[in-house]
């Protein structure tokens, strides 16, 4: 079995570490740094240092965390680049700053690498834009700046040496179908994008607006990006890898091995949920719970029952574990996996 059960953006070496590290924590240097717009604007004098140093960092630092996941054993190397690398790229204010010539073929020096150590160690890397990037909304504006956001995304993929080929060594820029103007104003922007955004653009069912049944009328275009939890909020249903939406799924990459998203509700909103039962969408709720707090993802992976029902996927599958508890959640899984592959 080749599959790699991946986990998201940040190496944590302790459960305490869920929300965040110390400055001065063993491993910090694996992990990105960030600012704020508002600093860079009270601090003119020292706004451009202040770039320069965390774009150096976060890429030195994403190296670093390729080598360390390469380590691990084969089923554990996959996992997604944060979103932060380069800080205030689509901004306004920083926006011509970015573009500058000396400053692109800077970024093209210092991402290189990056790419290079993920395909030497065959390591699996993605990256998510956030839900604010909503290539389909009925708003121009929003579409616009949406693009500028994915295509931040895809700059620093080219970089990285992707893009120039249809997900190349199953490299996805993963984004959620949202907006009102759902798989036809969708399709209409996908043909703004760059080649390269074109390439490794992947969309993910979501729980609120274009579930699974959505996304697949935009399978002929682009790949789609199962994702598990979101599926079950909104439908109440563990799809199971024989149904033929998940086959429609496995055919929308052409050949490339698809990646998909696992999380199960928080572990503090179940409390007393037995972990040896699925929860029942239905039952919960009737009993009062709300599909906005069943939503967000937990910090480990308590229930055994979900986490046996995902690895009936991991034949076809790469799994990427989103937990707070990141590679330590993800363990969690990986660890069950070489069970039930024994």
């Amino acid at each position: 079995m080749n599959t790699r059960i991946g986990f998201c953006c940040k190496w944590l070496n302790d459960p305490s570490e869920c929300g965040g590290m110390k400055v001065n924590a063993v491993d910090r240097d694996l992990n990105g740094r960030s600012t704020t717009m508002r600093w860079l604007r009270e601090h003119k004098d020292e706004a451009e240092q202040r770039q320069w140093d965390i774009m150096n960092h976060n890429t030195a630092a994403a190296v670093r965390l390729i080598e360390r996941v390469a380590t691990l054993p084969a089923n554990r190397k996959m996992v997604r680049l944060g979103s932060e690398m380069l800080q205030g790229y689509t901004e306004k204010d920083w926006q011509a700053w970015w573009q500058r010539t000396e400053i692109q073929d800077h970024c093209a020096r210092i991402f290189a690498p990056i790419g290079e150590a993920a395909r030497r160690l065959g390591v699996r890397i993605s990256f998510h834009p956030g839900q604010f990037c909503v290539l389909a909304s009925a708003t121009d504006d929003i579409v616009d700046r949406s693009i500028d956001e994915f295509e931040y995304h895809a700059d620093m993929a080219r970089w990285m040496g992707y893009g120039s080929q249809w997900h190349d060594h199953g490299f996805k820029i993963n984004i959620h179908l949202s907006g009102k103007g759902g798989p036809d104003k969708f399709l209409k922007t996908l043909d703004r994008l760059s080649p390269e955004a074109r390439n490794l653009i992947a969309i993910e069912n979501d729980e609120i607006t274009h579930g699974l049944d959505s996304v697949l009328l935009i399978s002929h275009r682009v790949p789609i990006t199962l994702d598990l939890h979101h599926h079950w909020v909104k439908t109440g249903e563990y799809i199971t890898p024989d149904d033929d939406r998940a086959q429609r799924v496995l055919d929308s990459w052409r050949g490339v091995r698809p990646a998909l998203h696992y999380s199960v509700s928080r572990e503090d909103l179940l409390v007393g949920h037995n972990p040896g039962t699925r929860p029942d969408l239905q039952q919960l709720l009737a009993s009062g719970f709300t599909r906005s707090k069943l939503r967000a993802h937990s910090d480990f992976y308590w229930n055994s029952a979900v986490n046996e029902y995902a690895l009936t996927f991991a034949d076809q599958w790469d799994i990427q574990c989103e937990a707070k508890g990141k590679n330590l959640a993800r363990d969690q899984v990986a660890a069950l996996l070489d069970v039930v592959s024994s």
